[in-house]
């Protein structure tokens, strides 16, 4: 390794050593993680850190204050109901009206410990609702942990990187899966973690016609709620609405966060959504595992029960807050979480102009938008030799290859805790990698 770079590589090869990491490039996100949080200590320098998906704003604090009220008059002793807070419950579903732009009753509006649980709790029963239905499909590039869940429930997976199935494409390859009769869910997030991809509405609808053919529950991720910001999306009840495979299907769950687009992460707070017909849809083979046919009942007073018996009570009252703020337009939400596209257009722009590459660039014939994600390569590496290799630049990310992407040479970048007053610090080191390596 080159002596002259920005981060002593003595001292990443020190640390390396003793966390036994052979291969910095294959390292998991906790691991690099831990090796730059090392490497800073002793150096004093900070790292133009992209590898953790995390919120880079403050709370809400709508939401803040509203917890703490709700702690103050003692909620934090009482057990709230399974299925969430009757008030929560009637935000979401309005929110679900508003800006999705779809009908669900509130019954079917579930709060969970963040929208993973969620997504555990949706594979672990919709596998259960047909015993020849046994495997989720992901289209692919995702969130590494979805797969994982699957692995702890030892529930089966398939998945294929959607990225070269664009358009009317997707209709034939997304149906070689389905019609194998096998798949009970497909999941997918939109905007897209990492490649932020956005699916457009022909490929919606392509989606929703192929569930409903062959019976899939279609989970729709949407972590990242509203922020294509290429369309305004922030107007309560006025179109253009949060693009949703809703509007196609009724065989769907909607898994929606609050920990970017409120920046509420540490109180694990998300929404589950389920349809109307979802919710009714009854399935004998459930009876074994929950007492009951109806897959709404099942979730609810089975999984759901089983799983934490419901979500914190105050972090509740916080999101039923935030949600009526927004719902009744005095909160525009969008608008603050807008920083991450305009950091991320600048970010883009540094690293192209020195070698760099945008590795998933479209969506069908669109330039991508800006946002929380995007994914960089450079000319003659691998994506695990190129996260090795910016260590010593002071820059990490992680590889494309632990999402499913087959476009093995990226990164995923995150752009949540690159603050603006490290730009100058980002350019001089991909100037000085280019320098190097181009």
């Amino acid at each position: 390794m080159r002596k002259d770079t920005p981060i002593p590589s003595e001292v990443v090869d020190k640390y390396a050593e003793q966390m036994g990491l052979e291969d910095v490039g294959k390292a998991s996100i906790r691991e690099i993680k831990r090796l730059v949080d090392l490497v800073e200590a002793e150096t004093g320098e900070r790292y133009v850190r992209m590898e953790m998906g995390i919120p880079g704003l403050p709370p809400s604090d709508i939401g803040v204050n509203a917890e703490k009220a709700a702690l103050d008059k003692g909620i934090a002793a009482l057990y709230p109901d399974i299925d969430g807070i009757p008030g929560l419950k009637k935000e979401i579903s309005r929110f679900v009206k508003l800006f999705v732009g779809v009908d669900v009753d509130p019954r079917g509006c579930i709060p969970t410990v963040g929208s993973m649980q969620g997504s555990f709790a949706t594979f672990m029963t919709v596998t259960r609702m047909d015993k020849n239905k046994d495997t989720i499909l992901f289209l692919d590039p995702g969130f590494p942990v979805h797969k994982q869940q699957c692995r702890v429930q030892g529930t089966k997976f398939d998945s294929f990187d959607v990225y070269n199935y664009r358009g009317e494409k997707l209709r034939e390859k997304l149906e070689s899966h389905l019609a194998r009769g096998n798949v009970a869910a497909l999941l997918y997030s939109n905007p897209n973690n990492p490649s932020w991809i956005c699916f457009t509405e022909t490929e919606l609808k392509i989606i929703g016609e192929l569930a409903t053919k062959y019976s899939v529950v279609v989970i729709e991720d949407l972590a990242y709620f509203a922020m294509d910001f290429r369309q305004d999306l922030s107007k309560p009840g006025q179109p253009p609405y949060q693009p949703s495979v809703a509007n196609y299907t009724d065989n769907y769950v909607l898994l929606i966060s609050s920990s970017k687009a409120f920046s509420y992460a540490g109180q694990r707070i998300g929404m589950m959504v389920i349809s109307d017909a979802l919710f009714e849809k009854k399935a004998k083979d459930l009876r074994p595992y929950y007492g009951m046919e109806q897959f709404g009942r099942a979730m609810v007073f089975g999984t759901m029960y089983a799983l934490s018996s419901g979500t914190a009570h105050s972090p509740q009252y916080a999101l039923e807050a935030m949600l009526k703020a927004v719902n009744d337009g005095e909160y525009d939400f969008v608008d603050v979480v807008k920083e991450y596209g305009e950091k991320a257009k600048i970010m883009k722009k540094l690293f192209t102009d020195n070698g760099f590459k945008i590795v998933y660039d479209k969506d069908e014939d669109k330039p991508l938008a800006d946002g929380f994600y995007f994914t960089i390569s450079y000319p003659g590496f691998s994506g695990a030799e190129l996260i090795e290799a910016l260590v010593y630049y002071g820059i990490s990310a992680i590889s494309l290859a632990i999402t499913g992407s087959e476009r093995l040479e990226g990164l995923r970048a995150c752009v949540s805790l690159v603050s603006r007053d490290q730009f100058p610090d980002l350019e001089y080191r991909v100037k000085k990698f280019h320098e190097h390596h181009g």
